[in-house]
């Protein structure tokens, strides 16, 4: 069996949801451990952000989930569905700050050049 995270189920941070990443890795491996062909005893893992709960970093084969692009902001909504002091707070590198639209609506602009991508502040 694969050893995996439980992606967006429990997690507050998922780049990849875990189920169908596993089960697809484990139909094309099914025949490599059911016929004990390895050499050795292989040990594969999955997390579905960069915490690594999945211990991929003991794994001989790691699959990591990984989020590429800096949030999006809807300037409409943001207000309305997000607490601002805290999706700033949680900025590990200080890359969100507060803004204001032109018709005075409150918001957030992301510096891309300063974000991770660590997924803090939208969840």
């Amino acid at each position: 069996n694969i050893v995996h995270t439980q992606g967006w189920a429990h997690c507050h941070t998922p780049a990849i949801d875990a189920s169908g990443v596993v089960k697809a890795v484990m139909d094309g491996l099914y025949d490599e451990f059911g016929s004990m062909r390895m050499p050795a005893p292989v040990r594969v893992s999955l997390a579905c952000c960069l915490n690594m709960c999945g211990a991929v970093h003991c794994s001989d084969i790691a699959i990591l989930g990984i989020h590429r692009k800096p949030p999006m902001i809807d300037h409409e909504w943001i207000d309305k569905l997000c607490e601002l002091p805290l999706a700033i707070a949680a900025c590990p590198t200080a890359a969100i700050k507060p803004a204001k639209t032109e018709s005075g609506l409150k918001s957030l602009e992301v510096n891309a050049d300063r974000c991770m991508f660590c997924g803090n502040c939208y969840t």
